[in-house]
Parts: structure tokens; sequence; C-alpha cells
């Protein structure tokens, strides 16, 4: 089967881990999931857990909180790679302090990771952006970090997808839009 990205954007609970895993056991490859998450507190133990338990036992877990770029150098080329998720990463840069250059670079690193990864690639990111708009200069900051973000992955990778409700909506390129045809005279 041939090698392909996939880009799984949308809100918190759509569905896209379940989608995105759904993809990835389709795969005849074998499967490694990188992880963001880190277990900072009983409600992220519980999510992690559950998580877990959804995956096959012969997945490869490789935890990366931080150095998410390194960790995807380091599956195996022949794997399928699932990257979960775009949006806590980027959470724990900011919450540790990088500043604007140094995660816009870490994003780029990555992106450049996913796109060296010869077998197939999942990335689930969160879209942050549709709702109000945050009343502080950190949530207004991150919600700012995470659609660069978004918009990166999704103009690089083969395709992307909208979750809501379990459901996809295929994300088309500007490319497909414009330029808009003239009316005939």
């Amino acid at each position: 089967m041939e090698a392909f990205s996939t880009f799984f954007v949308g809100g918190a609970r759509s569905g896209k881990s379940r989608l995105a895993e759904e993809l990835a056991a389709s795969s005849s490859d074998p499967v490694s999931v990188v992880v963001t998450a880190e277990p900072i507190d009983d409600e992220m133990v519980a999510r992690i857990t559950r998580h877990q338990d959804d995956r096959p036992s012969d997945w490869q877990t490789i935890e990366a909180p931080y150095d998410l770029a390194a960790a995807i150098g380091s599956v195996e080329r022949t794997h399928t790679l699932l990257i979960d998720c775009i949006t806590i990463w980027l959470s724990n840069l900011i919450v540790r302090g990088d500043d604007d250059n140094a995660v816009e670079g870490a994003i780029e690193e990555t992106l450049q990771a996913i796109l060296a990864h010869p077998g197939s690639v999942i990335v689930v990111s969160n879209e942050t952006g549709l709702g109000l708009v945050p009343p502080d200069p950190m949530s207004r900051r991150f919600r700012d970090l995470q659609g660069r973000a978004n918009q990166r992955l999704a103009s690089e990778l083969d395709r992307s997808f909208f979750v809501a409700a379990g459901q996809l909506l295929p994300l088309q390129p500007p490319s497909n839009l414009l330029p808009i045809a003239q009316p005939p005279i």
C-alpha cells in the first residue's frame, strides 16, 4: 500500500483520535503512536489510560511531550505513524516557557520530520479558533500558535479532514478555489 499523510482537526471530543486510530489500524504496516500528553493530574491520568486501553497492544507507543521531531525521527521507517496530539504538545511548550520563535521553530522542525517519514503518517490536532476570543494574553497566544500550526500541517499533508460529531468534512486547499474564474462578458 502506498504511504499517505492525513491530518484530522476538530473540537474536543469530536472523534478525531478514534478516527485516526481506525485509519492506523487499517494499515498493513506496524503502527507507532507518538503521544504528547503528560499525566499531570488525575483527569489526565484517566484520559491517558483510556487512550492506552483503546489502542491495540502490539502498537509501539513513544511519549514525546516536548521533542516531537526527535520522537518522529525515531520511528521505524516501515511503520505507520500516528501523532496524538499537536495541541497538547504546543501547550506543553508554551507552559514550559518557550517563546514564539522557539515554538514556531519546533513546529517547522516537527513538520519536516513528518514529511521525512517514508511510511504513512496520521496527525491529530484541535481546532481552537472557533470559539470566543480568549480573555487573556497567554490563551490568545496559544490560539494563534495553534492556528498557525494547523495551517502548516493542513497545507503540507496529503489530505485534511475537519471532524465534528465523529463525522468527516474534507478540507480543500485554497488552490482549488483561487483564482475565481471571471464570468463571460
